[in-house]
């Protein structure tokens, strides 16, 4: 998992303090909101990197034909109660094989960290009160889970045989260590 610090990250939106701007120049890891997208997709250079943000009650199902063209899709969670960018991410990976980044915006708690990374994020930009030192403990907290993920759709049952011993024998050396959140 990457976690981004958004003063050194490449990636930027439009805006200031004058509102949205009246056009859109092409511009290399300019991050977009689907409206904006729908304005310049036409004319985009091929091959210039180009982020979507995209709502958490927007669908997937609307950006599948460009989804090649996007080097990264944003998922914001506005509360962190509510999931349903985990499956838009889901979405991403498994029914469309998306391959660029997919970033976690909004209200992100490191307790989210374990589902975040097995529904296809592979970045988050965490809430300002959130410690990286105890994200990265948190995606280490469970070994390895009994359902499919986007990694591996296969339930553990159907994975290679070992495969359960090899991870059971990872969380006790995890519990020896006094490891915790």
């Amino acid at each position: 998992m990457k976690f981004i610090d958004l003063y050194k990250d490449a990636w930027h939106a439009l805006g200031g303090e004058d509102g949205p701007p009246v056009s859109i120049n092409a511009d290399p890891y300019l991050l977009l909101d689907l409206a904006q997208w729908h304005a310049v997709r036409a004319s985009w250079p091929a091959g210039m990197p180009v982020g979507l943000k995209l709502a958490n009650d927007q669908d997937v199902e609307d950006v599948a034909a460009d989804l090649p063209r996007f080097s990264l899709v944003a998922l914001h969670f506005p509360k962190w109660v509510d999931g349903r960018a985990y499956s838009q991410a889901r979405l991403l990976r498994s029914r469309y094989r998306f391959q660029g980044e997919v970033r976690a915006t909004g209200e992100v708690l490191v307790d989210m960290l374990p589902l975040l990374q097995r529904t296809g994020f592979d970045a988050v930009v965490l809430r300002a009160d959130q410690s990286v030192e105890h994200a990265e403990r948190a995606l280490a907290f469970f070994p390895g889970h009994y359902q499919g993920d986007t990694g591996d759709n296969r339930p553990l049952f159907a994975q290679p045989a070992g495969t359960a011993e090899r991870l059971a024998r990872k969380a006790q050396e995890f519990v020896n260590a006094g490891a915790s959140i």
